[in-house]
């Protein structure tokens, strides 16, 4: 079992920033993808980044692209979502994930192993 603990959310005006941080704990001796999600009021979740384990690999979405950088620490089992430029559009609970990976260079984007519980983001206008 993998556990996963996000922080950093909290309300931000629209065109500011904000870092997310993922923790990992429990067993993460195996190779694991990493990426965040998130799920506005009223929608569905969707995908925002994802990112291999050795970290040289990453993909977002198209609406967070330019503005939104995911990365990670594996001395410190932590990945990070940097958000720049806000917009009210991006409020919403952000997840992390993992999903056991076979290949280093990986990244996955559904059928993740383990999710943390979410960390709100609210932007104002």
């Amino acid at each position: 079992q993998v556990q996963l603990v996000e922080s950093g959310g909290g309300l931000v005006q629209a065109g500011g920033s904000l870092r997310l941080s993922c923790a990992a704990s429990g067993r993460t001796n195996n190779m694991y993808a990493m990426a965040w999600f998130r799920q506005a009021p009223g929608k569905e979740r969707e995908f925002v980044a994802a990112i291999s384990w050795s970290g040289r690999r990453t993909y977002y979405a198209d609406s967070v692209k330019g503005r939104f950088t995911i990365s990670r620490d594996n001395a410190k089992i932590t990945v990070y979502l940097q958000m720049n430029s806000l917009r009210p559009e991006d409020t919403a609970v952000y997840s992390c994930a993992a999903k056991s990976a076979y290949y280093s260079e990986s990244y996955y984007y559904d059928n993740m192993d383990y999710w943390g519980k979410g960390t709100l983001v609210t932007v104002s206008s």
